[in-house]
């Protein structure tokens, strides 16, 4: 909050005249009409006044609180907890984590009393939100450990993001949906709220009913302000989703025994011969157990063309790739992954044997 400001700030001194003018917006300065010095929000876009923004992003709560301080006196609203490591896959990205972002559909109905959400994931996931008309939201606390966003809330809802990604001075945690594993929410609701958490929901393909269950009639809204669409990214998938688009466009394909085996038979007809003497052994030799390709022999990918590795091959989003001779050595970074060059006859990568 205070970088933007400070931006604003710094915009709006350097377009005010040098020169003293007359109050009228409409006064003539040098036979010009002087007139509201228009900005574009950062929010949606829109050219505004820049004293309106400027009158806003003064008053505005700052927003690395890491609690709901007007919130803390109050108790007349209940604290609903849901989330899990990750929620429904969606073949989109909204980071560079090099994992796929899922989205969680939370749909709240509580028309006897307000609310105040806490909420968690693991993986980078969107958090659709949607209430019955007779509810009443004060506030949302999102955590996890790459980011989180929330789309479907007014924009003037008291919402608090904090994940490991961004680094967040508040620390972050993520909800898991193993009841041994739920110890966590009540200190961190006392810490945010003042109060514990007075139920969690489980979350069920992708979406988790939050509140009394709804009635025939009821009907749930949300607001059109921040949309889901607004946090997806247009880079290359990264990670898996990557690789596997990669294999649809026919710049790669699935890794069978076949590769494995070319590469073990064309390193051994170029390995030099060992200098060392002739060896008597009255034993039989033992069947070699050496491992020449840590893991499971059934994944990894050919590369059949020019290809730029993913964003994100790191841990379980590694995999082995084989470049045949004749095709380029793929750009970028293959992080964890092993490389296995026919035309260098070389490995490179973490995973190289």
């Amino acid at each position: 909050m205070m970088s933007r400001l400070l931006f604003w700030l710094l915009a709006f001194a350097a377009a005010l005249p040098t020169a003293a003018v007359a109050d009228s917006d409409t006064a003539a300065v040098d036979g010009d009409q002087l007139q509201p010095f228009l900005m574009r929000d950062p929010e949606d876009g829109a050219l505004r006044p820049a004293d309106e923004l400027l009158k806003e992003m003064l008053l505005a709560p700052p927003q690395q609180e890491c609690d709901f301080p007007a919130l803390k006196s109050r108790s007349d609203f209940a604290i609903y907890a849901t989330g899990a490591h990750s929620g429904r896959a969606i073949q989109r990205q909204i980071d560079q984590s090099g994992s796929e972002a899922t989205q969680i559909d939370v749909l709240v109905n509580s028309p006897e009393k307000p609310v105040a959400l806490l909420l968690g994931a693991y993986s980078p996931t969107l958090w659709n939100i949607g209430w019955t008309r007779e509810t009443t939201i004060l506030a949302v606390y999102v955590s996890g450990y790459h980011r989180q966003a929330v789309a479907g809330l007014p924009k003037n809802m008291p919402l608090h993001i904090h994940t490991h990604d961004n680094k967040s001075p508040c620390g972050y945690f993520y909800i898991s949906s193993d009841k041994n594993k739920l110890e966590v929410l009540n200190p961190l609701a006392r810490k945010i709220f003042g109060r514990p958490v007075e139920t969690f929901f489980q979350m069920r393909k992708g979406m988790a009913m939050v509140g009394e269950a709804p009635r025939p009639e009821s009907r749930y809204v949300n607001s059109s302000a921040v949309t889901l669409e607004s946090f997806y990214i247009n880079s290359p998938l990264a990670g898996k989703a990557g690789l596997e688009d990669a294999v649809r466009k026919g710049i790669l394909r699935g890794a069978t025994q076949a590769d494995y085996t070319a590469w073990e038979e064309t390193i051994s007809r170029h390995a030099p011969p060992k200098d060392i003497p002739p060896v008597v052994d009255p034993q039989p030799p033992r069947s070699s157990t050496r491992q020449v390709f840590p893991g499971n022999r059934r994944e990894g990918y050919v590369v059949l063309k020019a290809f730029t590795y993913p964003a994100g091959l790191y841990g379980g989003n590694s995999t082995i790739f084989f470049v045949p001779r004749g095709v380029p050595l793929p750009q970028g970074n293959p992080g964890h992954s092993a490389v296995y060059d026919f035309n260098a006859l070389s490995c490179t990568g973490a995973r190289c044997p």
